[in-house]
């Protein structure tokens, strides 16, 4: 791998819910209603990049009450 985004594996919405310990269809309920980390389709198909899942994870505000 040399680094460059285009090179990283993609996530499947199992393998993104996976590591945000959420079920899938949170991750589709996030979606619809444009929250949550970016994802992309291909063809019928649901991915995303892990760089752009673990950036939306570390930048969620933790001073918002919900954090646990």
């Amino acid at each position: 791998m040399t680094g460059h985004p285009d090179d990283e594996p993609l996530w499947d919405a199992d393998q993104v819910a996976a590591y945000l310990k959420v079920p899938k269809a949170t991750l589709y309920t996030w979606r619809r209603t444009r929250y949550g980390p970016r994802g992309r389709r291909v063809g019928r198909h649901l991915r995303y990049r892990p760089s752009e899942v673990i950036g939306w994870f570390a930048n969620l505000d933790v001073d918002d009450g919900n954090d646990v």
